[in-house]
C-alpha cells in the first residue's frame, strides 16, 4: 500500500465517522439557528405606505419599548430579532390608513403609552427642563470657568506689580522682580529683609 493509498483511506474513515456522529444526534441539538420555525416562514408584502417619508419621520419620533433605546424605525430596520417594532410599525401603519395626520399618529401614541412612547419629551410644561438644563448647565459651567480664569490671572498680575514695586523700593532692576511671577507676598518680605541686613 503506498502512501496516496493510505490516505486515501483515513480521508474516508474520518468523513464516516463525522457522518455517524452527525446522524446520532437528537434533532436540532446542534441547529445553529436561533428560531428554525422562521426559515421558509412566508415575508409580509411591504407596499408603498410601509416605507412612506411621513411614517418613516412618525417611527423617528416614537421610542421603541424593548431595551434597545432606540426609535421604531432604526430599530425594526436593524435589529431583526426586535418583536415589538413591527408590531409598533404596524400600529403606526394602521393609524396613517385610517387617515390620520403625523401630529395624530404621535397624539395616538401618547395617549396609549403615555410619555415614555416619546423619543424626547414635549416642550411644554416639566418637558421644557429638559430642553433647557442641559444648555443652562453648559452656559453656567462655561462662565464659572471664565470667572476662574480672570481671576487667576488678574492675582498673578498683581503679584507681579507688587514684587516690581518691592524691587523698585529697594532699588533693583525690573526685570529681576518680574522674573517669577509666582513670588508670594512673604517671599518678597524676606528679600526686602535680607537686603536691609546687607546694607547694615
Amino acid at each position: 500500500m503506498d502512501r496516496r493509498q493510505l490516505l486515501g483511506l483515513i480521508a474516508v474513515g474520518a468523513l464516516t465517522r463525522r457522518l455517524e456522529a452527525g446522524s446520532a444526534q437528537t434533532p436540532g441539538a446542534a441547529d445553529p439557528l436561533p428560531r428554525p420555525g422562521v426559515v421558509g416562514a412566508p415575508r409580509r408584502v411591504v407596499d408603498s405606505v410601509q416605507n412612506d417619508p411621513a411614517v418613516v419621520g412618525v417611527e423617528r419620533r416614537l421610542r421603541c419599548p424593548c431595551p434597545c433605546g432606540l426609535d421604531v424605525f432604526t430599530c425594526r430596520t436593524t435589529d431583526f430579532t426586535c418583536t415589538y417594532s413591527p408590531a409598533r410599525h404596524d400600529e403606526v401603519v394602521a393609524l396613517f390608513r385610517e387617515g390620520k395626520s403625523p401630529e395624530e399618529v404621535v397624539a395616538a401614541f401618547v395617549d396609549r403609552y403615555g410619555e415614555e412612547a416619546l423619543m424626547a419629551p414635549k416642550a411644554t410644561g416639566f418637558g421644557v427642563v429638559g430642553y433647557l438644563l442641559p444648555g443652562a448647565a453648559i452656559l453656567t459651567g462655561a462662565s464659572l470657568l471664565g470667572w476662574y480664569i480672570l481671576r487667576r490671572s488678574r492675582l498673578r498680575a498683581a503679584r507681579v506689580e507688587m514684587a516690581a514695586a518691592s524691587a523698585g523700593s529697594l532699588g533693583l532692576a525690573p526685570d529681576i522682580a518680574g522674573g517669577d511671577d509666582r513670588q508670594s507676598a512673604e517671599e518678597v518680605a524676606r528679600l526686602q529683609r535680607a537686603l536691609r541686613d546687607l546694607e547694615t
